[in-house]
């Protein structure tokens, strides 16, 4: 009677112990696709300013509508790649390839302010950069908060016991966001149009 006692406890110790990880590891996925929504929403954010920052740039840089033109097929590709459902992984690096591509372009654009005292001196065009500006922080605070989450989770998968419960019910490892290539580049520092004064 004692034995069957003893397995009974050892049963319910180990079930505990399994639902316990296997909350765990929901939690951690849980805080994992939060945290990719977060960027989600930045992205989102950035997307509905374009317009306002295309049409207030028009307005004083005509010739630039190259620049501008390529900012809005960026945007309406990134809006078209975040329809909302649920993404793949590939779809996410797919997501933020373009967005990094976006951003590039924005830096154009507000070069184009250098070149238009006029569009400098607005304060539209000057408070949609500042705008842009916040939403591109918080857009690189997402992703780093994202991969802190992919790395707390996949953490989970990789050690005992919670491996072990992860393997029995099917948790699938997340991926890191990337940072583009370009941009782990060294840049280059050049003296050279400094020499000649």
């Amino acid at each position: 009677m004692t034995t069957g006692i003893i397995i009974a406890v050892i049963v319910v110790i180990l079930i505990g112990l399994f639902i316990i990880l296997y909350n765990n590891l929901v939690k951690a996925r849980t805080y994992t696709q939060e945290a990719w929504s977060q960027i989600d929403v930045q992205l989102k954010r950035r997307n509905d300013l374009i317009p306002n920052l295309v049409s207030t740039v028009q307005g004083y840089a005509s010739y630039e509508k190259s620049t501008l033109a390529k900012v809005v097929e960026l945007r309406n590709q990134l809006v078209a790649a975040t329809d909302g459902s649920q993404q793949t992984a590939a779809q996410r690096t797919q997501t933020m390839a373009l967005s990094d591509q976006l951003s590039n372009q924005l830096k154009s654009v507000f070069a184009l302010s250098e070149s238009y005292p006029d569009l400098k001196a607005s304060s539209e065009f000057t408070k949609l950069m500042e705008e842009l500006t916040n939403t591109e922080n918080k857009i690189a605070y997402s992703r780093q908060l994202y991969n802190t989450n992919v790395a707390s989770y996949n953490m989970k998968l990789e050690t005992f016991p919670s491996n072990l419960v992860a393997k029995m019910t099917s948790f699938k490892a997340a991926t890191y966001l990337q940072v583009p290539k370009e941009e782990t580049k060294t840049p280059e520092v050049s003296f050279k149009k400094y020499e000649d004064l």
